[in-house]
């Protein structure tokens, strides 16, 4: 089995968006994010699809979006409609490929006890935020297996943090 992992950046209060949008413009962490997970299977909510642009599916990825309106059908992506049957999907995508679960803060905050991983970019200021990620960095399960930084990203300072669950939850 492949494995279940978060992606994301957060400000130093674990922020990660305001008005369905990111926080901060980051070049190096887009980067990292677009190099990371091309090629691989993406897990997300239908309101981070609808912040892409034009609303269209990321270049170069599989894509499984949980919209909870059945009537909502996006084209290019795997459409599943309950809970259920997006950790299905996800189940199904992990027997052949690593899936990163890339937002939003509902669908982090639900898939986070099934991670294997999280690669989280810290960005050393308060970003002004609306929703947040959960606190992992004070939470028992989870354990710092390792640290880059600091770097510089367009005028942000950045650190790249890798946490490793140590009892994730099997998604069957």
């Amino acid at each position: 089995m492949k494995k279940l992992i978060a992606i994301l950046n957060v400000d130093r209060k674990f922020g990660i968006g305001k008005k369905n949008g990111l926080l901060f413009h980051l070049p190096k962490d887009m980067a990292f994010f677009r190099t990371t997970t091309k090629g691989h299977t993406v897990a997300l909510g239908e309101n981070t699809l609808l912040s892409f642009p034009g609303g269209k599916p990321l270049k170069g990825r599989h894509h499984i979006v949980l919209s909870q309106d059945v009537t909502h059908e996006y084209e290019g992506v795997d459409n599943v409609h309950t809970f259920p049957d997006f950790l299905k999907a996800i189940a199904k995508a992990l027997e052949k490929d690593d899936v990163y679960i890339i937002g939003g803060a509902s669908i982090y905050r639900q898939m986070l006890p099934y991670c294997h991983e999280v690669l989280l970019t810290y960005v050393d200021e308060d970003g002004g935020a609306e929703v947040f990620f959960p606190r992992i960095d004070q939470n028992p399960s989870f354990h710092l297996k390792k640290e880059d930084g600091p770097y510089e990203d367009n005028g942000h300072t950045i650190y790249f943090r890798d946490y490793e669950n140590q009892n994730p939850m099997p998604l069957k």
